[in-house]
């Protein structure tokens, strides 16, 4: 008889892509609104929207299961 193997978890790509976990097991992400349409955003919005932040409490269960996959 043959042997059930369990199915693998697959990681979702995107999130992966988006998202990146610190020591801590915090989640890393880049803010919104700095991809396009730039000219009409102030220089000082612009540059506060630079570098990463925290991933918010209430989504980290979320986008901890889309990154199941990947074993970190």
């Amino acid at each position: 008889m043959a042997k059930k193997v369990k199915a693998k978890l697959k990681t979702h790509r995107g999130a992966a892509k988006r998202f990146i976990k610190t020591g801590s097991d915090r989640l890393k992400r880049k803010q919104a609104f700095k991809n396009h349409i730039l000219t009409k955003k102030a220089q000082k919005r612009k540059r506060q929207l630079r570098g990463v932040t925290e991933v918010s409490y209430s989504d980290t269960d979320r986008v901890n299961r889309m990154l199941e996959g990947l074993g970190v």
